[in-house]
């Protein structure tokens, strides 16, 4: 974790990639935040980070093995171009903006530029995440092992080679925390409609995703395997999933259409 680091945005992503790299023994001395100057200021102050307003105050000896690009993608465009005067053979530019692809950055920083596209998921904020990372050509063996590490500080991370996967992840990883956080709401509104509380039925059908998660996080077994293991023949869950399982109307078909769904959806805001 002696990677020289510019880290370009220190939101909730930002601030989450931040302690988990801080966590890990990254030098503070390593870093520098581009961020507002009160925002700037204040992580300065709290992890003795160097944070200037914008690129033009960074040291001017202060070369980075990364540019990891944090902002929101609507403000990306904006500054995109100040960056061009960083792309080097030694600089990789690493972005978790949703939504730019490899194209939009090398349309701007020019096609030497060393690029890895990332599609981190939301509980990366709690150091849970899926993230996964597309890069170009000319990124090296070193260059990605720096960026797996970085971004290995919030959780998994796998590689594609073919960004137009990407589309596919956002739908499956990218996406998919909603879809866990609206079973929760479907599971609870089905323990009130069998007559429970439903604060009660709100606790349990939380509890039963976050456990079901620990379990099979820490198990070695499949999912299937895991799942069978709850299900005795004839019993109450094969009841269950024989409505939750039905090849026409069950979850397998509802979360292909749904996964597909976002996918071509990530398709069409990609232009």
């Amino acid at each position: 974790m002696n990677t020289r680091l510019l880290l370009v945005g220190c939101g909730k992503m930002g601030s989450a990639m931040l302690e988990g790299w801080l966590a890990r023994g990254l030098q503070a001395s390593n870093v520098f935040i581009v961020e507002q100057t009160e925002t700037a200021e204040k992580l300065e102050a709290q992890y003795g980070i160097n944070g200037v307003p914008d690129i033009d105050h960074i040291r001017e000896d202060f070369i980075p093995q990364v540019v990891l690009f944090a902002v929101k993608p609507q403000v990306l465009p904006d500054l995109i171009d100040s960056y061009k005067p960083l792309v080097r053979a030694e600089t990789v530019f690493l972005s978790v903006a949703a939504g730019k692809t490899i194209d939009f950055f090398t349309s701007h920083l020019g096609e030497h530029a060393r690029i890895v596209r990332a599609m981190p998921n939301t509980p990366a904020a709690v150091s849970r995440g899926m993230t996964v990372m597309c890069p170009t050509e000319n990124v090296s063996i070193a260059q990605r092992d720096m960026c797996q590490t970085l971004l290995e500080a919030v959780g998994m991370v796998s590689w594609i080679e073919d960004e137009s996967l990407m589309d596919a992840v956002t739908g499956l990883s990218g996406s998919g925390p909603a879809y866990i956080f609206h079973l929760v709401e479907a599971m609870a509104q089905a323990g009130e409609a069998a007559g429970l509380p439903a604060d009660q039925a709100m606790t349990l059908a939380r509890q039963t995703v976050v456990g079901a998660g620990f379990l099979l996080d820490a198990s070695e077994e499949s999912a299937a395997t895991l799942r069978e293991n709850v299900t005795s023949p004839g019993g109450t869950t094969a009841a269950a999933l024989n409505v939750l399982m039905d090849p026409k109307t069950g979850l397998p078909e509802l979360m292909t259409r749904a996964v597909a769904a976002a996918r071509d959806r990530s398709k069409e805001l990609a232009g």
